[in-house]
């Protein structure tokens, strides 16, 4: 998988790539991310990207010309051309649904807004998938590329030691229900003991007891995900 992400602040991801699996994984060739900052495709002489909106209000908008003239050249950095995404509060609400939808695909070129957003005619032009992280409002885009870019990376054969690590997380594979409690040593710690179905090595009994508390977790926690419908998400 590569991904590449538009910002204009690269400086901010060094820090995040430079850690823990993702950071293994660009090592070890299984995910390419390369970080562009869009003011490089900014004309005149102060690099200006973003001007006050038309109409009036509030605020500033990025300009069309140099998010598409940017998008078009990373574009031509590689034979496939990619996905483009637009990390976005009015976007489609990224979940583990859609994270898997989004991990098959070979490339992913990831605009992130700051402002008040882009001209519409960034929309119009390139017409990009647009997501958002959740009902909120972040100042820019590039935590939320973060996010996207977390989600996905774990999903790539290989970059997790356990295969199946992610297998029954929860969210995955259109799992409604939360992850069961886990434990490990030591045994006991001020009072509290490890469940003894859990040293008992009776992984039928240990599946069940599994199933039980992820449905019991998912009652206390988010009983809303009981009633859900995940196509209406």
């Amino acid at each position: 998988m590569r991904l590449d992400v538009l910002t204009l602040f690269p400086d901010m991801f060094p820090g995040y790539l430079g850690q823990s699996i993702l950071n293994k994984a660009i090592e070890r060739g299984l995910v390419e991310i390369h970080v562009h900052n869009m003011r490089d495709w900014a004309t005149g002489k102060h690099k200006k990207i973003d001007d006050e909106p038309y109409g009036g209000g509030p605020g500033m908008v990025l300009m069309v010309d140099p998010v598409v003239n940017c998008v078009r050249d990373v574009q031509k950095m590689a034979a496939e051309p990619g996905q483009v995404i637009m990390l976005t509060p009015q976007g489609r609400r990224l979940n583990q649904p859609f994270v898997e939808e989004l991990a098959v695909k070979p490339r992913l070129i990831v605009l992130c807004g700051r402002y008040e957003g882009f001209d519409q005619r960034v929309f119009d032009i390139l017409n990009p998938i647009e997501l958002s992280i959740g009902d909120y409002i972040l100042n820019g885009g590039e935590v939320a590329s973060m996010v996207l870019i977390d989600s996905l990376v774990r999903m790539v054969p290989g970059v997790l030691g356990d295969e199946l690590s992610n297998w029954d997380d929860s969210f995955s594979r259109g799992n409604r229900l939360l992850e069961h409690p886990q434990y490990t040593r030591p045994r006991e710690f001020e009072g509290h003991e490890v469940p003894e179905v859990l040293l008992s090595g009776n992984h039928p009994a240990i599946e069940e007891w599994r199933k039980q508390k992820g449905l019991e977790n998912t009652k206390l926690k988010r009983s809303d995900l009981l009633d859900s419908d995940p196509a209406n998400e």
